[in-house]
């Protein structure tokens, strides 16, 4: 059985051991056959560098280490030189430190190509005296390859004043690759982010974003069929389906891809479902995004967002929903193209792991409940499992109840009806269940709808109201939505009251589809 290169980045020494190994050289061909200067963003841990180290390689003209791959016999492998810029490792929390890392970079690129530098202190001249030079001494064009172009930008995403800084020693850096294409043979940029062009990329129009087009799709990543060949002796008796579940989902419109670092941790840990990818990164920005925006938690699985939305990106506009998409939490749904071409996507959660993690999050967020939340959790699961809604209501009564008083007068969002909501659905949420937020018909919206296997419940909010939420579901008929699914139907009315900050009422009504 092969190895698994888990942590291993470096093309070479995955093939010299023998590992397990995706074979992504058909892309690497079609991108060198097709044009010269490329950008791609995917979230962290999902492959970027291997593929980078893979492009190095076959640039340089090792041959021998692609016997067996696609593009063994379909490229020449003239050998090119490579500089190599890498902003992965490090955390880059001082103007200081960026300039100390780009530094290290030049003198690790002039040792390799074996030049000198006269611009020690100018990364600017440096870098194109880099250029240059390796060029003239190599008597052939320059491969430029740059990975986790970002970082020192994302790194200080709540230090505005840094970030911006950050970003304008980076725009100076890559500015340089514009006025040196007579000295290029390919360029390919990767990071987390897209950020605007115009803020970093000044200049440089020939650069195509792949990001999103269909064709590269699963340039990064394992698709289904690569888990039952590639991996089939490391998951010949695991359920496929409940993997799939777990780590599938992203999608750049070609077939749905599994994070990469899932898949191989699952294996390496006795197929032991757990939430892997989340666990290495620090999601807590996203808190500190959500508390500026207030944005409704419950309108994240269903979101929409413009093309332009994803495109400018940058220091002063932060966009929520960009952020969450290009940071691995939502994927893309659907693309929606409108009349005049105009092109909108939805956007979805993509998978369990993000689905319980992202909503643990939210409840530690809404509620502060960081140790008592597992146990409400199970709670509710066996109450609506059940078919317990009284016991609900007693569960959900008790989250509220327990909700600090602080919390409700820190939180800018516990001053909206919609923060009873957002307290439920992130709940449901982290049970792992469908819930649908808003959810649509011909008579108006559902507040929240969750499906399981066999029943479908249908739940109206009322806050300070003597409406009977029941009864406008009745009237709104909104459980004919679901009824040929053939399953049970329950319909739920909830009131809060304000003054209270609880549930003040809970009715429920199977629905007799007779």
């Amino acid at each position: 059985m092969k190895k698994l290169p888990i942590g291993i980045q470096t093309f070479s020494k995955l093939r010299e051991q023998g590992c397990v190994y995706v074979d992504k050289t058909n892309f690497a061909l079609r991108l060198i056959q097709e044009g010269e200067y490329y950008f791609l963003s995917r979230p962290r841990r999902f492959g970027k560098s291997l593929f980078l180290d893979t492009l190095a390689e076959i640039f340089l003209g090792n041959k021998k280490l692609f016997k067996g791959l696609y593009i063994y016999d379909k490229y020449d492998f003239k050998p090119h030189p490579v500089i190599k810029i890498s902003f992965g490792s490090g955390d880059y929390i001082t103007e200081e430190i960026i300039f100390n890392e780009i530094d290290r970079i030049f003198e690790r690129n002039e040792k390799e190509l074996k030049v000198t530098s006269l611009h020690k202190k100018d990364i600017r001249g440096r870098f194109e005296e880099l250029i240059v030079k390796v060029s003239e001494k190599y008597k052939n064009k320059v491969v430029i390859l740059i990975d986790e172009y970002d970082k020192p930008i994302l790194d200080n995403i709540l230090n505005k004043e840094l970030a911006i800084k950050a970003r304008s020693i980076l725009k100076n850096l890559y500015g340089v690759i514009k006025d040196s294409d007579r000295y290029i043979k390919f360029v390919f940029i990767t990071g987390v982010s897209k950020f605007s062009k115009l803020n970093l990329f000044s200049g440089l129009n020939n650069l195509r974003d792949i990001t999103v087009i269909k064709e590269y799709g699963e340039i990064c990543g394992y698709t289904h069929n690569d888990l039952e060949n590639v991996f089939f002796e490391h998951l010949k008796n695991v359920n496929l389906e409940k993997v799939k579940k777990w780590y599938n989902g992203y999608n750049y419109f070609g077939e749905k891809i599994y994070n990469p670092y899932d898949i191989l941790l699952f294996i390496a840990n006795g197929y032991e479902f757990r939430n892997y990818w989340w666990s290495t990164g620090n999601p807590s920005f996203l808190i500190d995004k959500l508390k500026e925006t207030n944005y409704y938690l419950p309108k994240l699985d269903n979101a929409l967002i413009s093309e332009e939305g994803l495109d400018i990106f940058d220091v002063e506009y932060i966009d929520i929903l960009a952020l969450l998409w290009q940071t691995g939490y939502l994927t893309f749904k659907d693309k929606i193209i409108d009349k005049f071409g105009r092109i909108t996507y939805r956007l979805c959660i993509p998978n369990l792991e993000i689905q319980f993690s992202l909503h643990e999050l939210f409840i530690d967020y809404l509620t502060n409940q960081r140790y008592e939340k597992r146990l409400y959790e199970e709670n509710l699961l066996i109450a609506l499992d059940n078919r317990d809604f009284e016991k609900f209501k007693e569960i959900l009564q008790s989250i509220f109840s327990s909700i600090p008083y602080e919390n409700y007068v820190n939180n800018v969002l516990s001053r909206y009806e919609g923060y009873y909501s957002s307290v439920i659905y992130v709940y449901l949420k982290a049970l792992g269940y469908d819930v649908v937020a808003e959810d649509t018909t011909n008579k108006g919206r559902i507040d929240i709808t969750i499906k399981t296997d066999t029943m479908i419940v249908i739940i109206e909010f009322k806050v300070d109201s003597k409406e009977d939420a029941i009864e406008q579901i009745l009237k709104k008929k909104y459980y004919e939505k679901y009824k040929s699914e053939g399953k049970e139907i329950y319909l739920v009315g909830i009131k809060f009251d304000s003054r209270e900050r609880n549930i003040v009422e809970l009715k429920s009504k199977k629905y007799n589809q007779e």
